[in-house]
């Protein structure tokens, strides 16, 4: 008895009740949509079916083949296709393609196989890990439009990138590493080989001529390792020494060369000891560990694919007739008005200028459901419209948007050296002189003592004291953290806030904005009916967009709706109108009441005859304030509370907090002066705030952290910016740092340790150079190993704007 197929032969996805089938390689395999049936077909067309056999995991459902023609006519347009197609000197064009849905080598199979058969196509490379394609094409036979309907065909979604992805520094970067690594492994296997049959044969007593063409042999495998793998320690050296300076790549240079250059000699003359083994491994090792901690930089800065995919490549524009027509996103200016349909996502920064709908902002506010947008409300570039459709008014396009913003934040994070690397890398010039001096004084020893033996003990210390490791320690520790606090919604603009947020005593937060957010809450109602109370209320508010009256029209949203009319807003005091034929009055209890002075902290709903209810609002905490108060406390941190706000107000959120320091009333002149009576008393301030008044403490504080949903004057004066909305994203990227702080130093520790235990042994003359590149090399892999452990075993409390940047980035 066959089983009943529940899932689409391609994609795996649930079937829906009718099928529709796809022929392939002559068999009828029941798909879930008519994207699949023609991706499944068309691949067997091909002659491709064996990709079905091959794949170890299913691709994402095939595009919608509408969408994906509107898409590809779209990049018809030289306006568009001018930012993502490079013409070559050959009159060729060459475009990189970012693809959605590669899952295995077969997916990598697929594409370049189903690419390399449209005609025209000339060169095919697939990237599964960047998930990139980068494609070569004959533009008199093909366009770029017909190779992204073809890829979709297969199944793939594509979407081109600017050309300026094609000259990636980071992908040039990893791709000369990659050759030298695997230059200088050969180089390693080869000379070991050599350098073992020379041992072994010199104890079963090999002829001479066969030991000279053992060492004949090494030279040659080992030359391409010293002047190609190991180009970057010369030319690091030199411009170390150019600059007066000692990095680490001096002895790394002086070893590396003194190594080879005796071993040449020892060869050409024919006699004594070669190490071609021992420079080979020793270059191969370095090398493997400058490419772990390249691994590690390249990972914290993938936020230009990031967002390449939240931002779409084309929108539908408004022309001057009302007509619409699809244009590139860079083409759009500020005042364009454009269209954007239900699943799709906002082209850029703006205001919603039409009815109602729901947006999916957990990109960067960290909202986990759709949020209810109305008309004049903000809409992001790169949220996704649940509800719509919808008409945006642009208002920042480009670098101005906030994704790009948060794309600069983190690329200036990266281009700086933290006060820690600084003084890392002094520390490191220290240790470079001592080595060199350490060496100097083993050569003369050695040479008084037993000049057959000075030469390989000098080369030992030198190898084995190489302060790599050391000099790693900062960099490698610091790197890693800025990319676990990216994906945690939390972006460093200046690299010393690590240390500083680490080691903070004493937080000094603000209340409005920070600690609550802009809505309000219902606490308590004094009246004899509550519900008459609450629908007679939200009759006046509901057409105001004040806090308060919002607040008082949410609590009433399961009553009975009554209507007002005649309802007029008083600056100042609050609302009157009339509803079922009565006057009513809400507001402040001066207004409400018609009294001269009431010190009531409530709104009041007053009718023809007196006073009808009192109405007691409180501000909602921020979400996550509870959890980030809570761990700075439990860590140590005395936390305070310095607010403009009234005195009872922020009592209350003090209290609920369990905030014991508080000040009220504080103008920033104030906030100023408290944060300078903290540091002369010899805290380590951390300043939360988001608004323009917070700007002077967050500029003046040892660590300032700003909120994206706060004035961008209070983010300019913050050295730590967190995504979203969720507070609790602070004590996570506290314990971060302080994780980064201790990672750092142990390994501080460690290479200091390593060498202090080595370095004896070594002079002493019983550490061959062979292990004594092991060590070194192995020393350097253990601290970017402990590095990279960062944020693995820190519990954090992931907010939804920041698994979504980790799924992407």
């Amino acid at each position: 008895m066959n089983t009943p197929v529940t899932t689409c032969w391609h994609c795996g996805e649930g079937l829906p009740a009718n099928a529709p089938l796809a022929l392939v390689a002559n068999v009828e395999h029941p798909v879930c949509c008519q994207g699949c049936r023609a991706a499944a077909e068309w691949i067997s067309q091909l002659g491709l079916a064996d990709y079905y056999r091959l794949r170890s995991a299913v691709p994402p459902r095939a595009p919608d083949p509408t969408q994906v023609q509107r898409s590809a006519d779209a990049w018809q347009q030289p306006e568009l296709s001018r930012h993502a197609v490079r013409t070559l000197a050959s009159g060729q064009c060459e475009t990189l393609l970012l693809i959605e849905g590669i899952r295995c080598t077969a997916c990598v199979w697929l594409i370049e196989r189903a690419l390399a058969a449209v005609a025209g196509v000339l060169s095919v490379q697939v990237n599964a890990v960047a998930q990139r394609a980068r494609i070569v094409w004959d533009p008199q036979r093909i366009t770029l439009a017909m190779i992204l309907r073809a890829l979709a065909r297969t199944g793939y979604s594509a979407l081109p990138l600017d050309t300026a992805a094609l000259d990636d520094s980071r992908r040039r970067e990893s791709h000369a590493a990659l050759k030298r690594l695997a230059v200088a492994g050969f180089g390693t296997m080869q000379a070991m080989m050599y350098a073992s049959a020379l041992y072994l044969g010199a104890a079963e007593s090999m002829d001479e001529a066969t030991r000279e063409l053992m060492r004949w042999f090494g030279l040659l495998v080992t030359t391409p390792v010293v002047f190609y793998s190991a180009r970057p320690f010369f030319q690091g050296a030199w411009r170390a020494l150019r600059a007066r300076t000692l990095g680490m790549d001096v002895p790394v240079a002086v070893a590396v060369a003194l190594i080879y250059a005796a071993s040449v000699v020892q060869a050409l003359h024919g006699g004594g000891e070669v190490y071609f083994d021992s420079v080979s491994m020793f270059v191969f090792f370095l090398l493997a560990g400058r490419y772990l901690e390249m691994r590690a930089r390249h990972r914290a800065g993938n936020l230009a694919d990031a967002m390449a995919r939240l931002v779409p490549a084309f929108a539908d524009r408004y022309a001057s007739g009302g007509a619409l027509e699809r244009v590139g996103v860079p083409e759009l200016v500020p005042g364009d008005r454009v269209h954007v349909a239900q699943g799709m996502r906002m082209p850029a920064d703006g205001v919603l200028e039409s009815a109602d709908c729901r947006v999916d902002e957990a990109l960067l506010s960290g909202e986990s459901s759709p949020l209810r947008k109305r008309c004049g409300d903000a809409l992001i570039g790169g949220s996704m419209l649940i509800e719509g459709p919808a008409i945006l008014r642009v208002q920042r396009v480009g670098t101005d948007t906030a994704l790009a913003g948060i794309a600069a934040l983190v690329a200036r994070a990266q281009s700086e050296r933290p006060r820690l690397a600084r003084a890392g890398e002094r520390a490191a010039a220290g240790f470079v002189l001592r080595t060199l001096a350490l060496a100097a004084l083993c050569a003369i020893g050695w040479s008084v003592f037993d000049p057959a033996r000075a030469f390989a003990a000098t080369l030992a210390v030198l190898v084995v004291s190489c302060p790599c490791a050391f000099a790693l320690a900062v960099p490698a520790a610091v790197t890693r953290a800025l990319a676990v606090l990216a994906r945690q919604g939390v972006f460093v603009v200046h690299s010393d806030a690590i240390e500083n947020l680490a080691l903070a005593s004493h937080a000094v937060l603000d209340k409005t904005g920070t600690l609550t957010d802009a809505h309000l809450e219902l606490e308590a109602v004094d009246a004899a009916d509550h519900e008459l109370a609450l629908v007679l209320a939200a009759a006046l508010a509901r057409g105001s967009h004040h806090p308060v009256a919002q607040a008082l029209v949410r609590a009433a949203s399961s009553l009975p709706v009554e209507t007002a009319s005649d309802v007029r807003t008083v600056e100042g005091g609050g609302l009157a109108g009339m509803v079922a034929g009565r006057s009513y009055r809400l507001g402040s209890p001066a207004f409400a009441l018609d009294a001269t002075q009431d010190d009531r902290d409530a709104v009041i709903l007053a009718g023809e005859h007196g006073i009808i209810a009192a109405f007691n609002l409180s501000e909602r905490l921020r979400p996550g304030a509870r959890e980030a108060v809570s761990a700075l406390l439990a860590s140590g941190v005395a936390v305070e509370i310095v607010s403009g706000d009234a005195a009872a107000k922020v009592e209350r959120v003090a209290m609920r907090l369990g905030i014991t320091q508080w000040r009220a009333r504080q103008s920033p002149a104030a906030k100023l002066e408290r944060l300078r009576e903290l540091r002369a008393a010899g805290a380590r301030v951390l300043a939360v705030g988001d608004g323009i008044n917070d700007a002077p403490v967050l500029a003046g504080a040892d660590v300032a952290v700003a909120l994206t949903s706060g004035a961008e004057l209070a983010q300019a004066a913050g050295d730590v910016i967190l995504d979203g909305t969720h507070l609790a994203a602070l004590s996570d990227a506290r314990a971060i740092a302080r994780e980064t702080l201790a990672v750092l130093r142990q390994n501080q520790r460690w290479a200091l340790g390593y060498n202090l235990a080595v370095v004896p042994i070594a002079a002493l003359g019983f550490v061959p150079p062979w292990l004594a590149a092991i060590g070194m090399s192995l020393s350097s892999l253990v601290v970017v190993l402990n590095a990279l452990s960062i944020g693995r075993h820190t519990p954090v409390t992931p907010t939804p704007a920041a698994t979504n940047l980790g799924h992407i980035a």
